[in-house]
């Protein structure tokens, strides 16, 4: 069976492609086979696009381009990854022999391998130097980042309440520059906020983020195929660099940040342990102070600090910084209503999208300032966030000219339209409004009134409006009737000097209604 690749996981094989690293080692980094990683590279190649040019496409461009190709999740092999687990964790018992293993194997597989290529897997997934091996790490390659196990606290000034908050570490580890803060917690909020300030404090990105299987950052752990956070998966993206979380049950993938935790504890907790802070503010100001020092403590198996192993190795390795801050991305679904708008639930309000969209289901991903719609992964709408409850905002562009027609009407423009047909239609329409209180509820009769036009001429329809002033009436319905029984043909309206006559035929049904 077929699992569709992620669009963002696309875009991270070219970032880390960009910056030099092979196949394999993307393969690695990001959890997906080496062979998909190599499908998608020839693809690549073969594209009339450069890589940069690939990188730089909305997803809507990229999924044409690469619309059907997949990872594929293989059963027979993943069952033989899940008994090697096993089978390495007795590894060192006494009587352990591959053979043994293989016959159990054997056993219970429905379409087992061949001992040969049994034993070709088993040395793939755990080489013969596993476990105490020292790891060789590149410049600038990789962040390593954890929260600590033990929490420092902040007091209420006015209640003297304590709470604890969490406490993010980071560390690289070429150099072991490592960046420490404090946060109320390991949401998803916290930890990209934290991420964001250690990268700014290296002033540099590197290829790729280690993280633990953190809530926060991994939605579903996995030993083959983790599923990153999205909203982090889209931090990376920002970044230019891939999250690469350790694997479960393998703590030496963690082993550098777990010791600068320990650190941390004897070179910032200990000297804080008689401090009070009342806020985050000030806690991280004393941190940051204090990790200074860290960094500048000589390391004496490498006659060097910190800093100074960080300044010439990973910082030269290290790619820029995005010229924007990343904002935090949230993500809903909605369906576009009739009315051309679709409903934004967390401030309960509605934006407009184009109205060919109508019908559809879209998502709508939204920050702190911008809401923005995407349809099949295209941006068909994007606005200034409104916080406004019951509010529309509205971009004139997406509406049908029904609708754009609509959202124009005011009183000035109605009395543009009727002074078209005459100064009594103009004057009828100017006393219209003026009668109501609510512009709004009138809209409809006025609109009505300066239509008649169509059906008994502009100069008909100014007779009767000259009728309906002096009978003191603004009703359609009644100048529609003076149009109807032809009244603004058999009265003739006149005045003297004393006072205004309307004279009416008593044979004209209804005629007594406008005395």
């Amino acid at each position: 069976m077929a699992n569709t690749l992620d669009l963002m996981d696309l875009k991270q094989i070219l970032t880390l492609h960009l910056d030099g690293l092979s196949n394999r080692k993307i393969g690695s980094m990001l959890s997906i086979h080496r062979n998909t990683i190599n499908g998608y590279v020839h693809l690549f190649n073969a594209s009339k696009h450069s890589k940069e040019e690939l990188l730089d496409l909305e997803n809507s461009e990229l999924l044409k381009l690469f619309p059907s190709h997949t990872t594929i999740k293989n059963p027979r092999y993943n069952e033989l990854m899940l008994y090697f687990e096993d089978m390495n964790q007795q590894r060192d018992y006494p009587g352990f022999t591959f053979l043994f293993h293989y016959k159990e194997y054997q056993q219970q597989s429905k379409e087992p391998y061949s001992y040969t290529q049994f034993m070709e897997h088993y040395h793939r997934k755990f080489p013969k130097e596993k476990g105490s091996m020292k790891l060789d790490h590149e410049p600038g390659h990789e962040v390593y980042i954890d929260f600590a196990g033990k929490k420092l606290q902040i007091t209420n000034r006015e209640t003297g309440e304590i709470t604890p908050v969490e406490v993010f570490v980071t560390i690289l580890p070429k150099s072991q520059y490592t960046y420490v803060e404090a946060c109320l917690s390991q949401k998803r909020e916290d930890l990209i906020h934290c991420m964001a300030n250690a990268l700014s404090y290296y002033g540099g990105v590197p290829k790729g983020i280690v993280s633990d299987n953190l809530k926060s950052a991994v939605t579903r752990a996995s030993k083959y195929e983790p599923e990153i956070n999205r909203s982090f998966k889209d931090f990376a993206c920002h970044y230019n660099c891939a999250i690469n979380p350790t694997r479960g049950y393998s703590p030496q993938d963690k082993a550098l940040v777990e010791n600068a935790v320990n650190l941390v504890y004897q070179r910032i907790y200990y000297p804080l342990r008689h401090m009070t802070f009342f806020s985050l503010e000030d806690l991280n100001r004393e941190i940051r102070k204090l990790l200074v020092s860290y960094n500048d403590l000589l390391l004496q198996h490498r006659q060097a600090s910190r800093r100074e192993l960080f300044q010439s190795t990973d910082r030269e390795c290290l790619k820029p910084l995005p010229e924007t801050s990343y904002e935090l991305k949230d993500y809903r679904r909605a369906k576009v209503q009739k009315i051309g708008y679709v409903f934004f639930s967390p401030d309960k309000n509605y934006y407009s999208v184009p109205y060919r969209y109508i019908g559809r289901q879209t998502q709508i991903q939204y920050t702190k300032s911008t809401v923005e719609v995407f349809y099949n992964h295209e941006r068909i709408a994007s606005h200034k966030r409104n916080p406004a409850p019951g509010s529309y905002t509205t971009n004139e562009d997406h509406l049908s000219s029904t609708h754009k027609a609509y959202s124009q009407w005011n009183p000035d423009y109605f009395k543009e339209k009727a002074s078209k047909h005459g100064e009594h239609v103009l004057a009828l329409i100017d006393g219209l409004f003026n009668d109501s209180t609510y512009p709004e509820t009138v809209y409809k009769r006025a609109m009505g009134i300066i239509q008649l036009h169509r059906d008994y001429s502009s100069e008909r329809l100014n007779n009767a409006c000259n009728i309906a002033i002096k009978a003191e009436t603004h009703s359609y319905k009644r100048i529609k009737n003076i149009l109807k029984n032809n009244l603004d043909k058999d009265f003739e309206i006149f005045e003297d000097d004393t006072q205004t006559h309307i004279p009416f035929h008593s044979n004209i049904r209804g005629a007594s209604a406008y005395k």
